[in-house]
């Protein structure tokens, strides 16, 4: 008897580890399949191709994914943003086709910025991770060309970082509503920067549309994307 149900309850782990994955699959499905991409909220950001990294380079938006930060005059006032955006995207999306964190400093700031680095390397190398350098005014255009509700500090930082896409496209979410608010009629809200004090807003938003968009350009290179089914749905906006 006690050999009968030993036999059964091997069967019974067996069906369950056979079935466990299938299940998985098929609630994974229609997540990869039926998902609504990241909107579009403004269109060609202004090229960064007048700044020049550390190695000599020139920087590019073009084909990369691309996470575009300002960390001002004293890089080192705002470690706290940087540190959270490397442990919480960077550390996550390394080594995706075409990820890249693109810092835009001023020139003079160089050393600050090693300082930073250092912190930054522990305990990894910034492969994907680029600071790249210009004058005030070129940091400011680029700066006004991405759409954001607020400006620059005086000292040329903010804590918000952007979405940019391979054709110089920023990214984010024309509507952030939850489905409680719309539910609720409440008014519509854009989504355009990720604020890197707010751990929980890059850690799952951020973390989130990035997803999305990398999942974007793998159904693109398959040619399985729809762009039909894109977020904005029915939404209007003023832009």
């Amino acid at each position: 008897m006690n050999e009968k149900k030993s036999k059964l309850k091997k069967k019974l782990i067996l069906g369950v580890l056979f079935f466990l994955p299938v299940l998985f699959l098929l609630f994974l499905y229609p997540s990869t399949h039926n998902y609504n991409p990241l909107d579009i909220v403004k269109n060609k950001v202004q090229s960064v191709s007048n700044f020049t990294t550390e190695q000599g380079a020139k920087p590019s938006l073009k084909n990369h994914i691309t996470v575009l930060a300002f960390f001002g005059k004293n890089p080192m006032d705002n470690a706290i943003s940087a540190l959270n955006l490397k442990e919480l995207i960077y550390d996550n999306f390394t080594g995706f086709k075409g990820f890249q964190v693109l810092a835009l400093m001023p020139n003079g700031t160089e050393t600050q910025v090693k300082r930073l680095k250092k912190e930054l390397e522990k305990p990894d190398a910034l492969k994907y991770w680029q600071f790249a350098y210009a004058t005030n005014a070129e940091i400011v255009k680029v700066f006004r060309s991405l759409k954001y509700h607020k400006g620059l500090s005086e000292d040329l930082h903010t804590n918000t970082v952007f979405i940019i896409d391979k054709d110089l496209n920023q990214r984010g979410r024309l509507d952030d509503r939850t489905d409680k608010q719309i539910a609720n009629k409440a008014p519509l809200y854009e989504l355009t920067a990720y604020n890197c004090i707010e751990v929980s807003e890059i850690k799952n938003k951020m973390s989130e549309d990035l997803r999305i968009l990398f999942t974007e350009y793998r159904q693109k290179r398959k040619g399985n994307f729809n762009s039909s089914s894109r977020r904005t749905g029915n939404i209007t906006t003023n832009e």
